[in-house]
């Protein structure tokens, strides 16, 4: 049955963990201090100011926080990181407000949730580091987190990620991490290519353990403790007497993001938690199938870690309105058409902290405002993962296939893209159809990837495995402090 990881598996491999770290001064932050950076030692915070956000150095795990300075080096911490759009821009009523993953280490938030997924093997001796590798099957911006925090905690790694991803994806990992690098054939959308290189990894290399994000429940208690918790805190920055936190909008994916709005449900039980996918394959919409642009949101399944039970609404965007509004952000004609249309320059300048499944979030969130007709009381939180300058590849090919970008697209772009925004590809979940979704984990985890059936009916009977799986980070912080201990590192700083 499924068990939390809260203890010790291996004394030798978390004795060599230990001289490892202390080998190389890594220090591990818990996951309270990446909830309140304020409480990082002050000597860890004075090293930080000469630290860029992206540089190699264990100390940038204390970075793994929503609340960086923005940025690229001297920061430290402040508020968590967010942007509110307008209704000028949104077209809607509602207040839309977006956490920005570009000032996390690597641009992207997944930072975190590759950390939610390695310490917790660390501190109790399921990953060696003085010999082992850790493996980041994904669709995006997990492999890169992945690789980065293994840099960062003295062990190398393996990324496996679809051919048809960026440039800059595979570049930044073979160049600047220096990581292994496996391209599996296809696009996003392609999980199940990645899931057979795992088993081939599996039958032939000792050397390897891997971190699915997919079924990793680290991954998912990362976001339900700290992404979940930074959204609590910016409502409640934001709010006025009369606003209500009425919806959280996050892509499907790895199912690591949308746990936030599990934590959700506890401060606001009648919060719509909306699962966000491609129009292109609409798997939990209509268990569809096919490829698509949406860099990051693999489908064609549904992730062991996903709790259905908790998700309100599905809603299917097209790909090609991302990529058209990537443009209408990022060009000039873009920027200027939406200056001409009444929307704050500085809006516009933050527009393009938005990458391709960032602004299917907030496509998703207008649609849901547009769906349960909300007012400016309502308050409409999503996720902008990282940014436009993942994708500035993406930008160049499109440059390329369809010309210079100009005033009249820009025009056809705002109005058919923002303010055309329409209600449908959208399915309102009942109890049954969250069943049904369910389900659907069988042909992937239990025919698939070896999980019992036993463990797929706990996923759906037992009401407390959720609250038991997200909720393993409090005894992780014990176990990160005892490690910390034994390195004796915080004694010498």
């Amino acid at each position: 049955m499924i068990q939390p990881i809260d203890k010790i598996t291996s004394e030798t491999a978390l004795e060599n963990a230990v001289n490892r770290f202390r080998e190389m001064g890594i220090i591990l932050p818990t996951f309270e201090q990446q909830r309140h950076p304020e409480l990082i030692p002050d000597k860890i915070r004075t090293r930080l100011k000469d630290i860029g956000l992206w540089e190699i150095n264990p100390l940038n795990l204390f970075r793994i926080t929503w609340k960086n300075e923005p940025v690229e080096k001297g920061s430290l911490f402040g508020g968590v990181n967010f942007i509110e759009l307008s209704p000028e821009l949104t077209g809607v009523k509602a207040r839309i407000i977006l956490l920005i993953g570009k000032w996390f280490p690597t641009g992207a938030h997944k930072v975190g949730a590759a950390y939610g997924c390695l310490a917790p093997r660390i501190i109790t001796g399921g990953f060696d580091p003085s010999w082992q590798k850790a493996v980041w099957p994904s669709t995006g911006n997990y492999c890169r987190g992945g690789a980065f925090d293994s840099k960062l905690m003295g062990t190398e790694s393996v990324a496996i990620l679809p051919e048809e991803m960026s440039n800059e994806r595979f570049a930044w990992l073979r160049d600047e991490i220096g990581s292994e690098v496996i391209a599996t054939p296809g696009c996003e959308s392609n999980v199940k290519e990645i899931y057979d290189k795992c088993w081939e990894i599996r039958r032939t290399r000792t050397d390897c353990i891997i971190f699915n994000q997919f079924d990793e429940f680290g991954n998912a208690a990362w976001h339900y403790n700290i992404t979940g918790q930074a959204i609590e805190e910016v409502f409640n920055t934001v709010k006025s007497d009369r606003s209500r936190l009425a919806a959280y909008v996050s892509a499907t994916g790895s199912a690591g993001t949308i746990a936030a709005g599990d934590y959700l449900r506890t401060i606001e039980p009648g919060i719509k938690v909306v699962a966000s996918e491609a129009l292109q394959c609409p798997t939990l919409l209509m268990n569809g199938f096919g490829g698509h642009r949406i860099e990051g949101i693999g489908d064609k399944h549904v992730p062991w870690i996903h709790n259905v039970r908790n998700t309100d609404l599905v809603t299917a965007i097209d790909d090609e309105y991302c990529m058209r509004l990537l443009r209408l952000f990022n060009e000039k004609k873009g920027s200027d058409h939406l200056t001409h249309m009444g929307i704050d320059p500085g809006e516009v300048h933050n527009l393009p902290l938005l990458g391709i499944s960032s602004i299917g979030n907030l496509l998703s969130a207008i649609k849901t405002a547009r769906y349960y007709e909300m007012t400016s009381d309502d308050v409409i939180v999503t996720v902008a993962t990282d940014s436009a300058e993942m994708y500035s590849s993406r930008i160049r090919e499109l440059r390329v296939q369809r010309g210079l970008y100009d005033s009249l697209q820009a025009v056809r772009d705002f109005e058919q893209c923002l303010m055309g925004t329409r209600c449908d590809n959208m399915k309102e979940l009942n109890y049954t159809d969250r069943k049904a979704i369910h389900h659907l984990k069988y042909y992937t985890w239990v025919e698939q990837q070896g999980k019992e059936v036993e463990e797929l009916n706990q996923l759906w009977y037992d009401r407390d495995i959720w609250n038991t799986m997200f909720r393993q980070t409090a005894r992780w912080d014990e176990l990160i402090e005892e490690f910390n201990e034994r390195t004796g590192l915080l004694h010498t700083l």
